[in-house]
């Protein structure tokens, strides 16, 4: 399945303004976008992601997108076609819009967004963000190349080229449906066990329906003498804690004699008080022979009245706080003997209460096995009837027991499937076979981009690279140069993969600043050639800031962004 990418415009964008920018992305064979940092040559990488999988391919939050300036109306659109079908994809923020055309029809909206995104990713696309971007995108923004990806991504990328992660979903599936297998083998080994736990009930009720009732009848009778005696026991019990409850009731006491206690704190905290003022007062008289108010000479007669007074009234409450601190203490006494009854009263009524359950419980019993003899002694006539339950009961066995044998057979054959189906089954044999055309078209796009290393991938798609000396490497040891080497014929090789399989293919390369950071001019002549060389209906744009000759005259048209007042603009320019 090929997609045909054919328009994409965006407005209020990034740092584009109210006005749509628009591009064709099918008309020329090569295109170069250039500009100064911040003019906004890497728009369209962000555009065509946020379309496509409602998100950046840079690492900004999604609300960075919105235009600074003008705060709302982001939104971009872009069109494709797949087996003949053309497709719009309208995207925005402020408002968030998320509309799918299929030749011009919206397709039904019906299903939440998360869904919606689902079915344009696996129906139409068939292709995720991660595996969209290893085909079509490489560049020096924070996308993830395919060797700096955890093996488990770089699995998901492969699996998505060879088209087998179908096997991964039928995993799923089949994990499910285990899963629903698994409680329904335990729902009927469940039933199976009741089952035979009623079988045991009924047979034992048949035998003592045929002459073990009277046996069972005396058994349950004795028990209900001991309950009955187990019952007259701690109704006595109960009745004496009752009357001990009633004589030894003191809430009323404890309420009365704490009120009063409180009452003579408070009688001698204002003695207290008294006797402190009493104190300032002898002390005034004793620290001073003129008066601070009239600054008159205090008489000698009066002041040693007046201390004889304070003295003598000092010395009557201190009398009364006495007598009051001894009268709280006794009061104090006899409440902690009156909380010392409460508490082993409470202690009776909780015990009662204990019992009254016990009682209710043992009466229940009781009368349950009342009945149970009653219904003994009047099933004589019905041994017919249990016997014609105990037939069918049996018959239920039987079915349950099939039952459960046809659910373990479809528990191993689908155990059986999803062990097939792991990483290590099916899929890891498919890649096996690619391995070795993967490893070939990596290694001969490394030698036209003048990298001379043996690079094999593993099943576990890990990296052993030599060098012609043998020497060993790993991708983390190269130079950033290398890496962009790499990192290009992986790129072109997953295109070339994804073309042979008939799995989902694009016209759409994409190299942001690829040309810029990393290549020298032999990398970049030798990338040139490769670009040259694609097969036909592949439309590269190469992002680039460079503004000399070694890129100027090579491409059918070049796009110039630049910064006019606050909002970026574009030139463009046939070649």
């Amino acid at each position: 399945m090929s997609i045909q990418f054919k328009s994409i415009r965006w407005k209020n964008f990034l740092s584009t303004g109210d006005n749509f920018t628009e591009l064709s992305l099918d008309s020329h064979r090569s295109t170069l976008i250039t500009g100064e940092n911040g003019a906004g040559k890497s728009t369209l990488i962000d555009a065509l992601s946020f379309a496509l999988f409602g998100k950046p391919h840079r690492s900004i939050k999604k609300g960075q997108l919105v235009n600074t300036v003008n705060g709302k109306g982001t939104l971009v659109e872009v069109t494709f076609t797949v087996s003949g079908s053309q497709f719009t994809v309208v995207r925005g923020i402020k408002p968030n819009k998320f509309e799918i055309y299929q030749n011009g029809e919206m397709i039904d909206q019906s299903a939440n967004s998360r869904d919606y995104q689902n079915f344009l990713e696996s129906t139409i696309l068939k292709l995720n963000h991660k595996s969209f971007h290893q085909i079509v995108v490489l560049g020096s923004s924070s996308f993830t190349p395919f060797m700096q990806l955890p093996a488990q991504s770089r699995r998901e990328v492969i699996e998505d080229l060879l088209d087998i992660q179908v096997f991964s979903r039928m995993r799923e599936i089949l994990k499910g449906q285990l899963s629903s297998l698994r409680e329904e083998i335990k729902e009927v080994t469940h039933s199976i066990d009741l089952n035979r736990e009623k079988i045991n009930l009924q047979e034992q009720y048949v035998t003592d329906m045929r002459g073990a009732n009277e046996e069972t009848i005396r058994s349950y009778e004795q028990k209900i003498r001991e309950w009955n005696e187990e019952i007259e026991a701690l109704l006595s019990q109960t009745q004496d804690l009752r009357e001990y409850i009633d004589q030894n009731s003191v809430d009323d006491q404890i309420e009365k004699i704490s009120s009063t206690r409180d009452q003579i704190k408070g009688y001698e905290a204002q003695f207290k008080q008294q006797v402190s003022s009493l104190v300032t007062e002898a002390k005034f008289y004793e620290q001073n022979d003129t008066c601070p108010t009239c600054t008159q000479d205090i008489d000698p007669h009066l002041r040693e009245t007046k201390l004889n007074e304070s003295k003598q009234k000092a010395g009557e409450l201190q009398k009364g706080i006495s007598d009051a601190a001894a009268k709280s203490d006794e009061l104090e006494s006899q409440l902690k003997r009156l909380r010392d009854i409460s508490a082993e009263t409470s202690r009776a009524r909780a015990t009662v209460s204990s019992n009254n359950k016990s009682i209710m419980r043992l009466q229940k019993q009781v009368a349950d096995t009342t009945q149970e003899i009653e219904q003994l002694q009047s099933s004589s006539g019905d041994l017919s009837t249990r016997e014609a339950e105990l037939t069918e009961l049996k018959e239920q066995r039987e079915t349950l027991a099939d039952r459960r044998v046809d659910l373990l057979g479809q528990q191993v054959y689908k155990q059986a499937g999803a062990e097939m189906l792991k990483d290590t089954g099916i899929k890891t044999k498919v890649v096996r076979e690619y391995l070795p055309m993967m490893n070939q078209l990596i290694n001969q796009y490394l030698q036209t981009l003048d990298f001379f290393v043996s690079f094999t991938l593993d099943e576990n798609f890990e990296e052993t690279i030599k060098s012609r000396y043998r020497d060993a490497f790993s991708y983390a040891s190269f130079s950033e140069g290398e890496k962009s080497r790499i990192d290009l014929a992986l790129m072109f090789t997953w295109r070339q993969i994804a073309r042979s399989k008939n799995t989902t293919s694009t016209n759409l390369l994409i190299l942001d600043e690829t040309f810029d950071s990393s290549l020298d001019y032999d990398g970049i002549d030798n990338l040139l050639m490769i670009l040259n060389t694609l097969e036909e209906g592949t439309n590269t744009f190469v992002i680039s800031h460079k503004g000399d000759q070694v890129l100027d005259n090579k491409f059918d048209r070049k796009i110039g962004y630049y910064k006019e007042g606050n909002f970026s603009s574009t030139q463009i320019e046939e070649g």
